[in-house]
C-alpha cells in the first residue's frame, strides 16, 4: 500500500467556484462523474470504545478507519475501504462487497462473511467486528467534483454539500436525516497526490486565504450529530 500526500482546505462557495474555474483549464474531470458530479455515501464504523473518533481527537500519529461506501443510488457497487493515516500520509486498501455482505456487516452477523470469503481485507474486518465490536456509527454524504491528473497521479476534489447522519439503519436504503456539517456555502477542497505536486497543477487549485485544516468528516459527523 502506498502513502500520499492529502493537503484540505475549507473553501468558501466563492472561492471554490474561482479555482473550479481555474482546474477545468488544465485538468480532466473524474470519467465517473454525471454532469461533472458524483454522489458519496459513506458508513463510518468505530468499535466499543470509539478508538477512531478518540484517536482523531488526539491527533494520533498513526489511526484508521472502516467504512462501506457507495456513489450515487448505485448500489451494484458497493466498496469496504480501510483508510490509514500515518504521520500526515494517507492510505486506503479497499474492497467489492455485495449487498448482501453489507447488509451482513451493518447487522454485525459476519461470521459466515468471514468463512466464505476469499478477501483478506474483508476477513480482517470481520475479525475487528467480531472481536472489538466494530459497529456502524454514523454516515457520511457529499456531492464530489475530481479532476486527475493521471501521469504524476494527482487527484483534486471539489466536496460541497457535506452532511452527516445517525440514521444508520436506513444507510442502504438512501434514505436518511442529513444534518449539514459545515456553515452555509462553505466546503471542503482536498489535494491528493504521491511525492511530487506540479507547479502549474499548484498554481490553478491556489486561492489567497484558504485556511488549511485536518478537516476528517467522520470526526466531525460524529461530534456534529452525536456530541462525541
Amino acid at each position: 500500500m502506498k502513502y500520499r500526500n492529502e493537503w484540505k482546505y475549507y473553501c468558501s462557495n466563492a472561492k471554490m467556484s474561482a479555482i473550479d474555474a481555474k482546474l477545468k483549464r488544465v485538468l480532466k474531470l473524474d470519467p465517473h462523474s454525471v454532469d461533472g458530479m458524483y454522489a458519496i455515501n459513506s458508513l463510518y464504523f468505530d468499535d466499543f470504545k470509539n478508538s477512531c473518533a478518540r484517536d482523531n481527537e488526539a491527533g494520533e500519529y498513526k489511526r484508521s478507519k472502516w467504512r462501506i461506501r457507495f456513489y450515487g443510488n448505485d448500489l451494484n457497487y458497493i466498496v469496504l475501504e480501510k483508510k490509514i493515516k500515518l504521520f500526515g500520509m494517507c492510505g486506503k486498501k479497499s474492497c467489492t462487497i455485495s449487498r448482501g455482505t453489507a447488509e451482513k456487516i451493518i447487522k454485525g452477523d459476519v461470521s459466515e462473511v468471514f468463512w466464505n470469503s476469499e478477501s483478506k481485507l474483508l476477513k480482517l474486518f470481520c475479525i475487528d467486528i467480531m472481536t472489538n465490536g466494530y459497529r456502524p456509527k454514523t454516515i457520511v454524504s457529499y456531492e464530489r467534483r475530481a479532476y486527475l491528473e493521471p501521469i504524476s497521479n494527482v487527484r483534486i476534489t471539489l466536496d460541497r454539500n457535506i452532511s452527516g447522519s445517525n440514521e444508520t439503519d436506513k444507510f442502504l436504503d438512501n434514505d436518511y436525516l442529513r444534518v449539514p456539517l459545515l456553515e452555509k456555502d462553505m466546503h471542503i477542497l482536498e489535494v491528493k497526490f504521491d511525492d511530487i505536486l506540479p507547479a502549474y497543477i499548484q498554481q490553478a487549485s491556489y486561492i489567497r486565504g484558504l485556511q488549511q485544516t485536518s478537516f476528517s468528516k467522520y470526526y466531525l459527523c460524529r461530534k456534529s450529530v452525536e456530541g462525541k
